[in-house]
């Protein structure tokens, strides 16, 4: 695999253990073993966001996959767009009892008193959800794992190449990844599919953004904090 390897696990594995150390704490405050309300746990996510942007920048020139050009290829931007929008809206219809692991709390920012503390808060949120998350998702699963499972030396495999195995079991593994399981396998195959077609890390990234931004907005608007 390579460092090449590394510089896109990086960023997923520390946002990952992010959400599992906020798990244990949550664990241990249902003990009794720690103090913490809601509201002190949702500090965690903007130090998560900016620690993970942090990682970005610094193993950005790695990213050689990443091709702004990709952009003036307005029927694959405009379809990405589309197709981002279309994931939102089968995600918000898709949070059946069958398809969830659990109870998501969610990140209800309104739990803050402070005006300016909540607005700060709600910005982070946003940041990360529809550009760090984008980002350090799509490169570690459509540039890195979906190479990877063809063959551990995944530089020499080109972006976008189709194996039946690769597809699927990106798509479970993403799925898995998410609160809402089958709307996260729905959306892992539909960014996948992008993916095939346009060749385009950033085409993914663009659709991934828009979906996320799109729902922050959403929950914002409507207060259903579960899906976030």
């Amino acid at each position: 695999m390579g460092k090449a390897g590394w510089f896109r696990i990086i960023p997923f594995a520390v946002f990952m253990l992010f959400i599992g150390f906020q798990q244990v704490l949550e664990w241990t405050v249902v003990k009794g073993w720690l103090e913490l309300t809601a509201r002190q746990l949702l500090y965690l996510y903007p130090i998560k966001a900016l620690l993970v942007t942090g990682l970005l920048i610094f193993f950005w020139r790695k990213y050689g996959e990443l091709n702004f050009a990709d952009f003036k290829n307005l029927t694959h931007t405009v379809a990405s767009v589309l197709l981002g929008l279309l994931v939102f809206v089968l995600w918000i219809n898709m949070d059946w009892g069958i398809a969830t692991f659990g109870e998501s709390k969610g990140f209800d920012p309104f739990l803050i008193d402070d005006a300016t503390t909540r607005n700060i808060m709600i910005f982070s949120r946003l940041f990360g959800a529809a550009l760090v998350v984008p980002i350090m998702e799509e490169l570690f699963w459509r540039s890195f794992m979906l190479r990877y499972i063809i063959t551990a030396d995944f530089t020499t495999i080109r972006i976008g190449t189709y194996t039946l195995t690769s597809f699927l079991i990106c798509a479970v593994l993403f799925g898995l990844e998410h609160n809402l399981f089958l709307a996260g396998i729905m959306a892992g195959v539909s960014y996948s599919l992008l993916l095939y077609w346009t060749k385009s890390i950033y085409q993914c990234i663009l659709a991934h953004a828009v979906t996320n931004l799109v729902l922050g907005l959403y929950v914002l608007q409507t207060g259903y904090w579960q899906f976030w």
